[in-house]
């Protein structure tokens, strides 16, 4: 493992698949400032290169990927220094929202609070069998905030309520009816379930791939309209890569 920091390790594989861990954060990788500052800094160093396909972002240890943000730290700010706090987590997140290509969340064990959000702003979330899920924020007095403001787009405004205003846990079958996550994997099988991941999106044109995400993200942002017509422009830029044509003879070639 390459170290970019001293937080963020990167492993990338011939296929151009990049393993960002977060790393020296304790057993439960818990977002300090530097750790958060760690993770961010890595994603902003990948994110120019377009030879990476896709990003499985990982914990150290195994008992989570983002256990949360370190209420150790937390318990001694006021509130300047909470809000420079929480903006550098929101800039993790965005980090990991804007990074180009398509970001796979592998999930352990436990993912709470500035860890959910962070799993939020992924675009896929793939949980161990009994990885467990929360945002108990209100129980340590302070309110869930930033990237939870992607849990009602993800799993509605009932759901996305009851999180953030019981505290209460949700155990992995749970987090996929609800549609927080995207698989569940059985026992033993995480890795090979985030590889199935992989392997669909490999298939894919990488260049629609990072149309298609940025495309997305504007969609969450813009009324109905607005998203539909935008897509007309982008449907025609996307035959300025050269992608449509050659995947679509190839396409043609193999029926013949």
């Amino acid at each position: 493992m390459e170290m970019l920091n001293t937080h963020c390790g990167v492993d990338r594989d011939s296929r151009g698949v990049v393993r960002l861990t977060v790393c020296n954060a304790g057993s439960l990788n818990i977002l300090s400032s530097a750790v958060t500052d760690g993770v961010r800094e890595g994603f902003e160093k990948l994110a120019d290169d377009r030879d990476i396909r896709a990003v499985i972002l990982a914990g150290q240890s195994e008992k989570s990927m983002i256990g949360g943000a370190d209420i150790k730290e937390m318990a001694k700010l006021e509130q300047k220094s909470a809000e420079i706090f929480i903006t550098r987590l929101r800039d993790l997140c965005e980090a990991v929202r804007r990074f180009p290509a398509p970001v796979i969340a592998r999930m352990p064990g436990w993912c709470l609070g500035g860890g959910l959000e962070v799993a939020a702003a992924c675009d896929f979330r793939i949980a161990a069998h009994d990885a467990k899920f929360g945002m108990p924020e209100v129980r340590v007095g302070i309110p869930s905030v930033i990237h939870a403001a992607l849990l009602p787009r993800l799993i509605g405004w009932s759901r996305a309520r009851w999180l953030v205003m019981t505290a209460e846990n949700i155990d992995a079958p749970t987090a996929l009816a609800w549609g927080l996550v995207d698989k569940v994997a059985k026992q033993g099988e995480l890795d090979a379930e985030v590889e199935h991941t992989v392997a669909a999106l490999l298939e894919c044109g990488p260049e629609a791939l990072r149309i298609q995400k940025d495309l997305l993200r504007q969609w969450e942002e813009l009324p109905l309209t607005e998203s539909v017509n935008l897509s007309v422009g982008v449907f025609g830029k996307s035959f300025l890569t050269g992608e449509p044509q050659r995947l679509m003879q190839g396409f043609l070639g193999r029926k013949r």
